[in-house]
């Protein structure tokens, strides 16, 4: 359905080089027809219909962040994400963030300056992306969900919407949730790396995962806001400390969307069909290339 790269590079910023996959809506468009392509194509009457290449065209652009236990392939293999990007003319690029919280990690590995900073700079170096903030946006779920939310508090200059799909474990709206997760016994006894990831919880305050004092940080700048849409399923076993995330954000004034979706878990049901959503309906997109004018 599209064009998909999976792209290796070396990360100045992780210091290793890292994959990504990059889908690109190459079946909905064509080349100029002249002379020499004309006898020597499989084109069907349709595509004569579809718009045609242009040097210098761009999409907008999605980074669309996996789950925890996931990598960047297991999001196109598990989902209809990519033929839902097709339709609606999109770039997807999905890092390989492996179990990282998308957070710049305590242990040394600075994931949300790699996926924020570093990786927009090589994708609109390197690929069809457009560069500007109106043209981007950023979704997830599961863990990627909540990096999505994180990313985008914390960076709204770089996205113009947020797509957040069960997104309850991780940086969080409640500074003192994550505290007292942090200082609790379940994730030093079960998940390790959740502590090792996000340090002591008295670094919390004031830190890129303090997503209330990033946003009040940002307005007191007078910055652009992201808007965010969140996700749950009603099932899910995260759903309190979702909606207490978008309480928190109403409490806020910022602009945010809650979608509770009745009857489905913490599963790819429920993140095939919010991804694709997502990209339909909820992210506010063009929905067809931007060519130079």
């Amino acid at each position: 359905m599209m064009g998909i790269f999976r792209f290796n590079y070396r990360s100045e910023i992780l210091g290793r080089y890292v994959d990504v996959t990059v889908a690109l809506p190459t079946d909905s468009y064509r080349c100029p027809p002249n002379e020499r392509m004309e006898h020597r194509t499989n084109r069907s009457p349709a595509d004569s219909r579809k718009p045609c290449y242009q040097p210098g065209m761009k999409f907008q652009t999605v980074y669309l962040i996996h789950g925890g236990g996931d990598d960047d392939t297991l999001t196109y293999r598990y989902s209809n994400v990519e033929e839902a990007a097709q339709r609606n003319h999109v770039m997807l690029v999905t890092p390989n963030i492996a179990n990282s919280f998308g957070y710049d990690a305590r242990y040394a590995v600075p994931y949300m300056t790699f996926v924020t900073e570093e990786l927009p700079t090589v994708m609109q170096a390197l690929f069809a992306s457009s560069p500007a903030r109106e043209d981007n946006f950023i979704m997830g779920y599961a863990m990627g969900g909540n990096v999505a939310l994180g990313c985008a508090v914390n960076r709204p200059d770089r996205y113009a919407a947020c797509l957040d799909i069960s997104g309850g474990i991780g940086m969080t709206m409640r500074t003192d949730t994550l505290m007292e997760e942090l200082d609790g016994d379940h994730f030093p006894q079960f998940f390790p790396l959740y502590n090792t990831t996000f340090g002591p919880s008295e670094d919390i305050p004031g830190s890129p995962a303090d997503l209330s004092f990033q946003v009040k940080r940002r307005r007191e700048s007078g910055g652009p806001e992201c808007r965010f849409i969140l996700v749950c399923g009603s099932r899910e076993f995260i759903r309190s400390r979702v909606e207490n995330d978008v309480s928190a954000m109403q409490a806020m004034g910022m602009d945010v969307t809650y979608l509770c979706a009745e009857e489905y878990d913490h599963d790819f049901q429920l993140w095939d069909r919010y991804l694709q959503l997502g990209l339909d309906r909820l992210l506010p997109l063009r929905r067809r290339a931007i060519y130079s004018t």
